[in-house]
């Protein structure tokens, strides 16, 4: 009898269910499980590395000046003009110009700022134009670490190198970094490559109104020049020491 079971099934081209096979299978997917902790647990401990190391190493480039380099067309293949300078080494007005114009609650806060960003919420759910509620901490993860997509995907990571920074770097460094890595013209990074190149002179030497001037030229680094201001970047200006003065003493 069992030998005509054998012949029927088989002949069916049914598999014959071993029970061998169960153990193996859950073999298998342990190793899956336990290779996904361990891809998990290397990344983490990368990452986690990085941020360290960044918190005393200056950043040697980041992804907008590679794109910016071998991808955009109006500035590919041209050198790259930056100087990385201290936070000591940086004018006070330009500290409190950045606060200012880019992150009003950036001394206090812990990366985010949840009030803009349920406003911003608000206003595309109303299909008005929303002022972006990217903290100086975002715009660090994005800069030094990430490409410059608006996916979601890129929002996500963005958020997690946040909490990375916020917890491992002081407010100071955050704001040396943001300063030293942010672009304020065709191939030019960097506060003190910026005042040199449209001031002639170091960022330390900056007063208030060119500390705010130049920071009206961030939402639009490739079309605007503090050295030669439009209207719309004079009355800009104008607002950012108007909340320069309201914000009082800033220390980091």
């Amino acid at each position: 009898m069992l030998d005509l079971y054998q012949t029927i099934f088989m002949s069916s081209n049914m598999p014959i269910i071993d029970e061998n096979d169960t153990p193996k299978r859950i073999s298998s997917l342990n190793w899956y499980f336990k290779g996904l902790i361990i891809l998990f647990i290397a990344a983490f401990s990368a990452t986690t590395g990085t941020v360290i190391l960044h918190r005393w190493v200056n950043i040697p480039t980041t992804w907008l000046m590679a794109e910016r380099y071998f991808v955009n067309s109006s500035t590919q293949f041209k050198p790259v003009n930056r100087q990385w300078v201290s936070i000591k080494s940086i004018s006070p007005h330009v500290v409190k110009a950045a606060i200012a114009a880019e992150d009003n609650l950036f001394p206090t806060h812990n990366g985010f700022d949840f009030e803009s960003i349920r406003k911003a919420k608000k206003d595309i759910t109303q299909g008005k134009r929303f002022r972006g509620a990217s903290t100086i901490s975002m715009q660090v993860s994005k800069n030094v670490y990430l490409w410059h997509n608006r996916t979601w995907t890129r929002k996500v990571f963005e958020a997690g190198f946040t909490v990375f920074i916020e917890t491992l770097w002081s407010k100071k460094r955050i704001m040396e970094v943001y300063l030293n890595v942010a672009e304020f013209g065709p191939s030019i990074y960097g506060i003190e490559a910026a005042s040199k190149k449209y001031f002639k002179k170091s960022a330390k030497d900056l007063n208030k109104s060119e500390a705010a001037l130049m920071m009206t030229v961030l939402p639009s680094p490739l079309k605007r020049n503090p050295a030669k201001p439009s209207a719309y970047m004079k009355t800009y200006q104008q607002r950012v020491i108007k909340t320069m003065h309201n914000i009082g003493d800033v220390k980091l």
